[in-house]
């Protein structure tokens, strides 16, 4: 069965990093799409990054560019989500995300519905 568990969420202040990771396991890791969304209360769903399976193109909402990084380890079936220069505007519950490559239509890595597995979220609270 597939799983996805995400761990290094905590509090930290402005400005400072984290770095989220997801590890994957129950199947061949290689061959998905990973994202990462967040979801912060009261609000909806939000798209962060995303990183194809062989990890040769990303993808980052706006708000994100220039201090959010995805990586992936195919050997270690692990996504991170390196956050640099934290917000309090960051704040949320953050998700990874994986898409099969049977999963039909057309990619759009901003869209939570093109993604098939979920894990249970780690929470990041950044403090002013």
């Amino acid at each position: 069965q597939v799983q996805l568990v995400e761990s290094g969420g905590g509090l930290v202040q402005a400005g400072g990093s984290l770095r989220l990771s997801c590890a994957a396991s129950g199947r061949t890791f290689s061959y998905y799409a990973m994202g990462w969304f967040r979801q912060a209360p009261g609000k909806e769903r939000e798209f962060v990054a995303a990183i194809t399976w062989s990890g040769g193109m990303t993808y980052y909402a706006d708000s994100m560019k220039g201090r959010f990084i995805i990586s992936r380890d195919n050997a270690k079936n692990t996504v991170y989500l390196q956050m640099n220069s934290l917000k309090p505007e960051d704040t949320a519950v953050y998700y990874c995300a994986e898409r099969s490559p049977y999963h039909s239509g057309s990619y759009y890595p901003g869209r939570a519905n093109g993604y098939d597995y979920w894990g249970q979220g780690t929470q990041v609270t950044v403090s002013s």
